[in-house]
């Protein structure tokens, strides 16, 4: 029933469910009930309608945690540094932010100090504008409709024109940059991770390093690295 009214993005009315659960509609009834005395669900402000919480939310973020310095995804993660030179993280859509599910750093002593369970904001950073990219449009239109696009740098994107103009640039070449648009100096290039080709972005892979270390035209070298990444960590996961 959780996966059901997750997996949708939106707030579910009972009709929903039943319909996309296919059960009976008392048992529905009852199950949501549970759910939200147990605080996993909650309805909106019509009473109506079901939606996730933030106590779900740091639950499945927990769950995805859990295994980061012992799985399998996180050798990979170590892997994928050992070949770049540079530190990579994984990451996913939480609320209006970006959440840091599991990192591995660079040897270098030049890094920044970003570790799992991490929060960065949407709009300037390489794996936050993936997921808004790639966002089904109404879900997108709501999130951009309440971003605060705070310019963090010079270079950040804080109009919603030029945002959207580069979210439409993602979706064209499959993968988004961060051109130091979140902390000066840093550059950062990130690929979706999929179930399947073409289905929903669960994830993204991500790359970051100074600037003067490798520049951008450099990170983007390594896309191919990222993807044969991106593709082993959906297989595992």
């Amino acid at each position: 029933m959780l996966e059901l009214v997750a997996a949708t993005g939106e707030a579910q009315s009972l009709a929903d469910v039943v319909r996309l659960s296919g059960q009976p509609k008392p048992s529905v009834h009852r199950m949501l009930q549970q759910l939200e005395v147990g605080g996993l669900l909650a309805r909106g402000a019509d009473g109506r309608r079901y939606a996730i919480t933030p106590r779900l939310i740091r639950f499945a973020e927990t769950v995805l945690r859990a295994s980061s310095s012992t799985g399998v995804r996180h050798t990979l993660l170590r892997q994928l540094v050992a070949d770049v030179g540079e530190t990579c993280n994984l990451t996913a859509l939480s609320g209006s932010e970006v959440f840091y599910i599991d990192r591995v750093e660079t040897a270098f002593p030049l890094r920044m100090d970003l570790r799992p369970g991490s929060r960065v904001p949407l709009h300037c950073s390489a794996s936050g504008k993936l997921f808004l990219a790639h966002l089904p449009r109404p879900q997108r239109e709501r999130l951009l409709d309440g971003l605060d696009l705070q310019r963090y740098t010079p270079h950040t994107l804080d109009t919603r024109e030029r945002l959207e103009t580069e979210l439409e640039r993602i979706r064209q070449e499959g993968h988004s940059v961060d051109a130091e648009e979140f902390i000066d100096g840093m550059v950062c290039v990130a690929v979706p991770v999929r179930d399947e080709a073409n289905g929903p972005v669960r994830c993204a892979v991500a790359l970051q390093a100074p600037a003067v270390r490798m520049p951008l035209p450099s990170a983007l070298q390594q896309l191919d690295k990222l993807r044969r990444a991106a593709s082993e960590i959906a297989r595992v996961m």
